[in-house]
């Protein structure tokens, strides 16, 4: 389930952390990296190399937005709708793409080149509405700055 290599980290790791409980953050990381995502198989993979509880692992995946459960597209949407997003439109964004990609929030494209999730708060709440696609940051968001980053990312 993990290459060699990651296996090797952990090793490294288990020297540095108190207890294998938390190590989960870090192996959970890991097979994200190597998979795309995080499989039920997976999550089970990790309680039985860590010595923990499936339920304490299936509970950190479902917990924290950062892990997925399933496949997710090429270019993963993460819209912030909290609070501030919301007040300064969010909720347009939404609605643009939805209506642009075809698929509702939490949804993965056919072609699987799109995902888009609702998060909540960012850290960006001065310049919202924002949206991150993977680890970029695209702040005080118009639907004509949507439409570049949507066109831009169709050439990539």
């Amino acid at each position: 389930m993990l290459s060699e290599k990651n296996l090797h980290k952990i090793e490294e790791l288990k020297k540095s952390y108190p207890t294998s409980q938390a190590l989960v953050l870090p192996v959970l990381w890991m097979i994200q990296e190597e998979h795309g995502y995080i499989s039920e198989e997976s999550m089970k993979y990790s309680a039985q190399l860590l010595d923990v509880p499936f339920g304490h692992v299936l509970g950190v995946v479902t917990f924290y937005t950062m892990f997925h459960s399933k496949p997710i597209g090429k270019n993963h949407i993460e819209v912030c709708t909290n609070v501030s997003c919301m007040l300064r439109g969010s909720e347009k964004i939404v609605e643009l793409l939805e209506k642009r990609l075809g698929i509702g929030l939490g949804e993965t494209s056919k072609d699987k080149k799109w995902t888009l999730s609702e998060v909540e708060c960012m850290g960006s709440c001065g310049t919202a509405p924002m949206l991150a696609v993977g680890e970029e940051y695209h702040e005080n968001l118009t639907p004509e700055k949507l439409e570049k980053i949507l066109s831009d990312l169709e050439l990539k």
